[in-house]
């Protein structure tokens, strides 16, 4: 069992489990800028004190996911690590980035990462007037990142995979910069579907495994060919909230790539023997 608490500055839920593993995890949604509310409770009910936190469209913050601070989550993994042993981020699309950056970029007490649908780099974000610059600062100052080339979709709902793939190719020296030293993170867990349709995301923890691999740092890669964009663990509803776009997969696939994923997280937070 596990109880849930309100939290303020940044909105948020923390779910307190009754029997404490010593394992603070921060969950991190995407685009959609929604509480991962159940993620966290599954965890907390492994024995995980997790918090989910609301990191654009809350009070003082961001209307979108641009130039968010990245010590917004390095100050949550410091009150986690405070009451924990070991931290854990575990984030989602934008999301996943987030964790990636934070624990690959800031002096964050974060032990592992978990990136569901993942990118290896850092992305533009646009700004509420139409402005392209980084979804993330530290410091103060936007990190580096992948600008979009101009682009219209094909489709309705829109798929974004080719606008993430078309900006990759035309700048090299950009992807180059915008990189994340995910070779600094002691372990990675990624999940990713092979028919997701937001963007490249096997592809992009691909090139993860790849970084880490070329510096020693083994990493766990869950994919299924069939799933899109968002994995559904064991005991999760499938999330419909955010804009409207072909996310790809099936229900039948995303919960056969969370069944897949669900292990490799337990071990990642310590609560399977």
């Amino acid at each position: 069992m596990a109880r849930r608490i309100e939290l303020s500055a940044p909105v948020g839920v923390r779910w307190e489990p009754d029997d404490h593993l010593g394992v603070g995890a921060l969950v991190l949604g995407g685009s959609s800028g929604r509480l991962d509310d159940q993620r966290a409770r599954l965890l907390a009910e492994q024995g995980v004190l997790a918090e989910s936190i609301q990191w654009f469209g809350g009070p003082d913050q961001h209307g979108g996911p641009w130039e968010i601070p990245l010590e917004t989550f390095a100050a949550r993994a410091a009150a986690l690590a405070a009451e924990c042993d070991r931290v854990v981020l575990v984030g989602l699309s934008f999301g996943a980035e987030a964790a990636l950056a934070t624990a690959s970029l800031t002096d964050a007490p974060v032990d592992a990462v978990a990136a569901f649908a993942p990118s290896d780099v850092v992305w533009a974000g646009v700004t509420d007037g139409g402005r392209q610059t980084s979804h993330w600062t530290l410091d103060g100052e936007p990190v580096p990142y992948v600008r979009f080339v101009p682009w219209e979709p094909s489709g309705d709902p829109p798929a974004y995979r080719d606008l993430y793939a078309r900006s990759r190719a035309a700048a090299p020296q950009e992807v180059a910069a915008a990189v994340l030293p995910v070779e600094r993170i002691p372990e990675v867990v990624l999940v990713a579907g092979g028919d997701d349709q937001v963007w490249p995301a096997r592809e992009q923890a691909e090139e993860i495994v790849l970084r880490r691999a070329r510096h020693g740092r083994p990493t766990a890669l869950v994919t299924d060919d069939e799933a899109g964009h968002r994995a559904v663990l064991p005991g999760e509803d499938v999330v419909l909230a955010g804009q409207r776009m072909l996310r790809g997969g099936t229900e039948e696939a995303d919960r056969r790539l969370g069944s897949a994923a669900w292990p490799a997280l337990l071990d990642l937070v310590g609560s399977r023997a």
